[in-house]
């Protein structure tokens, strides 16, 4: 029986709700829950997972949806409880933690005349009006918001640069600024290496290499994911670089993307090849053949990161051979596939494509259903993909999806290796190896009741300064029987050595290049103090201040609700009339 509760104008963070949704299915009696806002999108969420209900018609954006599958109407009493404890929590968390909060853009400008970034988290297809707004008043923005359109994004990218301001994103998971974590990010110490990438997960597991080879990073800039398309045109990537090349701080310089379209690749490297300092560039899904001076083109995020040190170093520029030996698995003649499980889509991408090229496979069915890889019984799977996260949390909060999958590969005879990431930071599952745990062990003890042997691989994206401690995290994975590896990379080849195809190493070339080395363009004055900021207005998800503040950051929270009721084309109307009022 579908029970259905709106609580008229009680506008909360999608996040919140999510993990609002997670607690109330923990209790008895309830066999379903969910708790969205009313927006459309939503409300075909509902209609999916077969909790719609006619009450929820005239809901608002603006309006909370709680809908309970149960059997008794008595439970409800207790799950309004329960709610109301957890709002309740949520603002007490950040009274308690001093946060100056404000419910227009007019007082968070106002109080946040100093703060040089941004950072949004809003529905996405409300974003852009306030990207806009933010970008207008000369603020950098960091827009975590996905579901932007594309030629939203295109304009708004070419109205930053011409307002000599970046925006971060849309989609855009992760990013350091000036030491300061943003987002979904992790705690590295501060340094003398720049990144910039069009990938969250992949500037994490770049960054925390660095971390743990002993050294740090002066930013960290996300790009959002769609910056390198052709449409796009690198907008952010290319003034992300021309502002490392001109800071002092920085002496190397790491790009870090998905295979980019040619022509936005070629004028990356050319603006790359120009610049003064070293570089290094990953570009995964490309076999690179040749380094070039100053240019170093690396083919796993480890050896992006591991270049980066030694160039920084000025150390002679070579290969880490990674460390496999020992851990040696006896497999029964059934069992020769790989199963990787990840949460993070850049390091499902990268274990695909050497599982590729060490097995000669073809990723043909690949990207359907979140599969990266799925060929010959071997699977990547992307957990983060939006048809595992619609309407529920991203599986770096929440484990259910993958302790599932994790169950079902485990049951199956043919599988030998299981592949997982374990990523740390802020924002991420505060304790995902010991969530794990209890999974990993049962797996293992079933497979040895039944005479087989199966390997779980895990590597861990953190650091010792991450609130999850990746110290203590490796020691409970271990401790459940996973073999540990200190990079996806070597997760991989770990795998690949262990069913007897251990992955050929690449070897590269120097090229002499002859570079008229062209003076970069300066960048803007903003730009440049953007490398130096340490004040933010967080207009959105509360708990991206919580880092900001840890890290000795300033943060406005602005508790945006959306005006109109949601209605997009009305706040268009309302922004221009509004634009119109302060000219006159």
């Amino acid at each position: 029986m579908l029970h259905t509760v709106i609580q008229k104008n009680n506008y909360q963070d999608s996040i919140v709700l999510m993990l609002l949704t997670n607690q109330l299915l923990t209790i008895e009696g309830v066999n379903n829950a969910s708790v969205m806002m009313g927006t459309p999108a939503n409300k075909d969420i509902f209609k999916t997972g077969g909790l719609y209900t006619e009450e929820m018609t005239a809901a608002t954006s603006n309006d909370m949806v709680l809908v309970l599958d149960i059997e008794d109407d008595s439970i409800v009493d207790t799950v309004m409880t329960e709610i109301d404890r957890f709002l309740n929590d949520q603002n007490k968390t950040s009274k308690e933690e001093g946060l100056e909060s404000v419910k227009t853009w007019e007082k968070a400008l106002s109080a946040g005349e100093d703060a040089g970034v941004v950072v949004l988290s809003v529905p996405g297809t409300m974003a852009a009006n306030e990207i806009e707004t933010a970008l207008t008043a000369g603020k950098h923005v960091f827009c975590f918001s996905d579901n932007v359109a594309l030629a939203d994004e295109v304009r708004l990218k070419q109205l930053a640069h011409q307002e000599g301001v970046l925006l971060m994103g849309p989609d855009c998971g992760t990013g350091i600024i000036n030491g300061i974590p943003v987002a979904f990010t992790n705690a590295i110490r501060k340094g003398k290496i720049g990144v910039v990438g069009a990938s969250g997960t992949g500037i994490q597991e770049v960054t925390t290499i660095i971390h743990k080879l002993g050294e740090g990073v002066t930013q960290a800039i996300g790009t959002g994911g769609r910056d390198l398309h052709e449409a796009v045109g690198g907008i952010t990537m290319k003034d992300s670089i021309v502002a490392l090349e001109n800071d002092p701080d920085t002496e190397v310089i790491v790009v870090i993307s998905k295979p980019p379209a040619p022509i936005v690749r070629d004028q990356v490297l050319a603006l790359l090849r120009n610049g003064s300092k070293p570089a290094v560039t990953i570009f995964l899904g490309e076999a690179p053949t040749d380094h070039e001076e100053n240019l170093y083109r690396a083919y796993t995020l480890e050896e992006a990161a591991q270049l980066a040190v030694q160039l920084l170093r000025h150390e002679k520029v070579q290969l880490t051979e990674d460390d496999n030996v020992g851990n040696t698995v006896t497999f029964s003649a059934e069992q020769q596939q790989i199963k990787g499980f990840y949460s993070g889509g850049t390091l499902a991408y990268e274990a695909a494509m050497l599982i590729e090229a060490g097995l000669g496979l073809s990723a043909a069915d690949g990207h359907k259903d979140g599969f990266i890889l799925k060929a010959d019984g071997h699977e990547i799977i992307d957990l983060g993909d939006d048809i595992y996260t619609q309407g529920k949390p991203h599986p770096m909060i929440d484990l259910t999806k993958r302790k599932e999958m994790l169950r079902q590969a485990g049951a199956d005879p043919k599988t030998a290796i299981i592949l997982l990431d374990i990523v740390l930071g802020y924002g991420a599952h505060q304790d995902m190896a010991g969530e794990l745990a209890p999974t990993i062990k049962d797996l293992k003890a079933q497979a040895q009741s039944s005479g087989r042997e199966l390997a779980i691989i895990a590597t861990i994206v953190g650091t010792d300064l991450d609130p999850q401690d990746a110290k203590a995290q490796a020691t409970i994975l271990e401790e459940a029987g996973a073999i540990l590896c200190q990079s996806n990379a070597q997760a991989v080849k770990k795998a690949l050595d262990l069913l007897g195809h251990p992955l050929s190493p690449i070897t590269r070339n120097l090229l002499k290049t002859e570079n008229d080395h062209h003076a970069l363009r300066q960048p803007s004055a903003q730009i440049m103090a953007l490398l130096h900021n340490d004040t933010f207005i967080n207009v959105g998800l509360r708990s991206f201040g919580e880092a900001i503040r840890a890290h000795h950051g300033t943060v406005i929270q602005y508790d945006w609700q959306p005006i109109a009721g949601g209605n997009v084309t009305l706040q268009k109307a309302l922004r221009f009339l509004n634009q119109v009022s302060l000219k006159e």
